[in-house]
C-alpha cells in the first residue's frame, strides 16, 4: 500500500486553476498527498483549506496538528468544483 501512496504523489500535477470556496482541492506535502476543503479568505497568493475531513494518519504523517492549512495557488490541483 506505501508503493500506491509513493507512486501517486510521484504522479500529482498541479493546474492552472484557481480555486473557490467550497472546493476540493488535492496537495502535497512531505510526500503526503492531501485533499481538503477550501474556506473563504482574502490571500492573492494562496488559499486556506480545511483538512478536517482528512484521515488522522495522514495528518499525523506530516506532522500537522491542525485542521487548517495554508496553500499556495501554484501547489494544488482543483479535484472538485463547489455545485452551484
Amino acid at each position: 500500500m506505501e508503493n500506491d501512496k509513493n507512486r501517486l504523489v510521484d504522479m500529482f500535477q498541479v493546474d492552472e486553476k484557481r480555486a473557490q470556496p467550497g472546493d476540493i482541492i488535492q496537495f502535497q506535502r512531505n510526500n503526503v498527498l492531501l485533499e481538503g476543503t477550501v474556506l473563504p479568505s482574502h490571500g492573492e497568493n494562496s488559499i486556506i483549506v480545511d483538512l478536517s475531513s482528512m484521515n488522522h494518519k495522514d495528518l499525523e504523517e506530516i506532522n500537522h496538528g491542525y485542521s487548517n492549512t495554508v496553500v499556495a495557488h501554484h501547489k494544488y490541483k482543483v479535484v472538485e468544483k463547489k455545485s452551484k
